[in-house]
């Protein structure tokens, strides 16, 4: 067995969606779920297909982030997995809804920060083990960065 760690390259001002699901017809919910979820966001779809042909199936809104989550899930290449790239959306506006979707096994992330994805590839394939999302933890907020947090979440319109 070989681990490897694959960066992937999130588009500036997008966000990403890394999942597991079981069957093919995912990439088609998945884009019924977000289409319906956030008409006016952009979007696109990279599922990697684990059995037949094993393809990237691809879908979307946004011909250009199409295209980056096809190829960022073909670098992953790792047996039933989905990317997800959104544009001008939160991935909190459409977590729940895709979590509902009947074939979704798994979400690993959900960010725009740097991303690394923890692979291991066998004779058979190659699948997700983990991820490390952005940067490690360098200690506890204080009072003035707790209000920062929550005028934050207030400016985005996540609170009232």
């Amino acid at each position: 067995m070989e681990i490897k760690i694959q960066n992937l390259e999130i588009p500036e001002n997008c966000n990403l969606i890394l999942g597991q699901s079981h069957f093919i017809k995912t990439v088609e919910d998945l884009y019924e779920i977000l289409i319906q979820t956030i008409p006016d966001g952009k979007f696109g779809i990279g599922f990697c297909e684990s059995s037949g042909p094993c393809l990237v199936r691809k879908d979307g809104n946004e011909i250009s982030l199409v295209d980056k989550a096809a190829n960022l899930a073909l670098e992953l290449a790792t047996g039933h997995s989905f990317i997800i790239l959104l544009k001008d959306v939160f991935p909190i506006s459409v977590l729940n809804r895709i979590k509902q979707v009947s074939e979704v096994c798994n979400i690993f992330c959900a960010t725009a920060n740097k991303l690394q994805v923890v692979t291991a590839e066998t004779e058979q394939g190659k699948g997700i083990l983990g991820v490390i999302d952005g940067g490690k933890s360098k200690g506890i907020e204080n009072e003035e960065q707790t209000k920062e947090r929550k005028e934050f979440l207030r400016k985005i319109g996540y609170k009232r």
